[in-house]
């Protein structure tokens, strides 16, 4: 899953975290979400998740340094945005307990951005 960059932030990590809720939500999303909670006790499991967070992150972090520079987020640490921006999408999927919606997405993308804009300086 690659993030967009249209360059309109809020617009392409909604999108994202809808795309991150439905993959979450197939068999190959639930083994992935498998295959990271072994990667604690297994070394070749963690290379090979690592290497896709990386990748993500990666990603995730030319979106957000295009952002800054068109002045739509503070400087930020990337790993702590995707934290606080997918934390929420796996709990969500994993309960079960609400469906993750189009208007979720919305909320937790601009409750993390408040606060990153908030606490910036």
């Amino acid at each position: 899953m690659e993030l967009e960059d249209t360059g309109d932030l809020r617009h392409d990590l909604v999108n994202y975290l809808v795309a991150l809720a439905g993959l979450l939500s197939t068999t190959t999303g639930r083994a992935m979400q498998r295959a990271i909670q072994s990667a604690r006790e297994n070394p070749e499991v963690a290379l090979s998740v690592n290497r896709i967070f990386e990748r993500r992150l990666a990603n995730l972090q030319q979106v957000v340094d295009h952002a800054v520079a068109r002045g739509e987020l503070p400087p930020v640490d990337s790993y702590f945005l995707a934290e606080m921006l997918t934390g929420p999408v796996h709990l969500y999927v994993s309960r079960g307990l609400h469906p993750f919606t189009r208007a979720e997405a919305e909320r937790i993308t601009d409750v993390v951005l408040a606060g990153l804009r908030h606490t910036a300086g």
